[in-house]
């Protein structure tokens, strides 16, 4: 009878410890819940919109409350009052988004924006043209360089760009925006863009009331300038020839490249390239407006040049001829940022594939979303799921950084920053180019220049 005791108490334990052992293994079998799922595509584009805004409203000039020229996180180099032309009207452009996705309220950006063309209304111009650099304090030029004190035409295209669309935006609004619309559209119209040619047929691009014409330089394609020929062309109180653009700007036909990289055709001779391309930035600049979709002129289809430029560049990061660390689909893009000099000080540079320093700038790829949507999205997901605690700040991504040197500067530049916001929607709803667009004054412009618009019906 014991000996039956034993045995059945054996038979229990044996029983139990297959049943604990069942349960370990459907545990083991049990899928795993992972607390921190991927970010879907539109919330990780909210945020990096959100983050890269707060250059425009956070950290815009207190006074003026347009675009600093840069922002450093460790204070040093900051020159609190230089505010940028080109990057301000970036900014407006930003903080258009902003309303539209509720991410500032509309009323405090109408303030904000009466504000800042308050002040461009008082600066200092040249002809009608703003400086590179005014002082956020009280609107007057800061050199920035020394023969450079007077009008930028090439930044004050950018600024256009922006101005064009508040008044779009605003036109129908109540008063006071329509008050806003007004203001910009006098501000745009009071730019002689055709004191700039110096009665040739060519734009230049600096003038000074100490130096005159020494800057001497002609704008001629393909790099980021086509904005301002547009803008030139488009001008209802002072316009360019055609003559201008097609014999200055398009160098009378020599501004067209047949030739390819890593089997992309690029269309367009992007200046001092040989035959390869310039730095992202020259797909970007123009097109924050200009809808480069369906957009063609005898000279090049702007959707497949702007498209080809991007994906050029993520063909060249894959093929990695320098294997430099981590260049790949998802870590991209080459541009005009602060860069990473021999010495390990931060200087400034043009990356390009002729110019390549291991540095990667989050904005050349951010930018590019609608060109490259996929590959934006990998390296998106590459700065916030896999180094956001190294390569994301307080106001979004850092402006460059490099894997191969474990390096990064915590530094922000308002060009960069400025069309990551303008870029994205125009990939997620196109609405600053359908914006600029839609202008009545940029269609017959166009036109007459010999562009056609399948996206615009023109």
């Amino acid at each position: 009878m014991k000996i039956l005791r034993y045995f059945a108490f054996f038979f229990l334990l044996m029983s139990c410890a297959c049943n604990d052992n069942s349960s370990e293994n459907a545990a083991e079998d049990a899928p795993i819940i992972d607390e921190n799922p991927p970010l879907l595509e539109e919330e990780l584009l909210d945020q990096v919109q959100k983050d890269a805004l707060k250059y425009f409203v956070n950290y815009a000039h207190a006074n003026s409350k347009l675009a600093r020229e840069r922002y450093h996180v460790d204070d040093v180099g900051n020159d609190a009052n230089i505010i940028t032309t080109g990057g301000s009207g970036f900014g407006l452009m930003s903080i258009l988004v902003g309303i539209e996705r509720n991410f500032i309220p509309r009323t405090d950006a109408v303030s904000r924006l009466t504000t800042a063309l308050n002040f461009l209304e008082n600066a200092d111009r040249f002809h009608g043209a703003w400086p590179h650099w005014m002082d956020g304090n009280t609107g007057h030029v800061i050199p920035f360089t020394t023969k450079d004190n007077g009008g930028d035409l090439v930044e004050t295209s950018f600024l256009c760009q922006g101005l064009l669309c508040i008044r779009e935006y605003f036109k129908n609004g109540n008063a006071e925006e329509q008050a806003l619309a007004l203001k910009a559209d006098t501000l745009w119209k009071g730019v002689e863009w055709d004191w700039y040619t110096q009665g040739q047929n060519v734009l230049y691009w600096h003038w000074s009331p100490n130096y005159d014409w020494q800057m001497n330089l002609k704008l001629e394609g393909y790099n980021e300038c086509l904005i301002t020929y547009v803008m030139a062309k488009c001008s209802p109180t002072h316009p360019i020839s055609n003559a201008c653009y097609n014999q200055g700007w398009a160098r009378n036909g020599a501004i067209v490249n047949a030739s390819s990289y890593y089997g992309f055709p690029v269309i367009l001779n992007y200046n001092g390239a040989s035959g390869k391309v310039g730095p992202m930035f020259w797909s970007h600049y123009s097109y924050l407006g200009l809808d480069p979709r369906g957009l063609t002129d005898q000279y090049a289809n702007y959707w497949t040049l702007t498209q080809n430029h991007a994906k050029i560049m993520v063909a060249y990061a894959v093929a990695n001829p320098y294997q430099y660390l981590d260049y790949s689909d998802k870590c991209w893009g080459l541009t005009a940022s602060y860069t990473r000099n021999a010495d390990g000080s931060v200087g400034y540079t043009d990356h390009k594939p002729t110019n390549d320093r291991a540095v990667i700038s989050p904005t050349a790829a951010l930018s590019s979303y609608p060109y490259t949507p996929v590959e934006s999205l990998k390296f998106l997901r590459y700065l916030y799921e896999e180094h956001k605690d190294k390569y994301v700040g307080i106001i979004g991504p850092y402006d460059a950084f490099s894997p191969k040197f474990n390096w990064v500067t915590k530094r922000y530049l308002a060009i960069d920053q400025g069309t990551i916001v303008p870029m994205i929607e125009n990939h997620r709803t196109g609405m600053l180019w359908n914006l600029f667009m839609n202008a009545p004054e940029i269609a017959p412009g166009l036109v007459n220049l010999g562009f056609h618009s399948t996206q615009h019906g023109f």
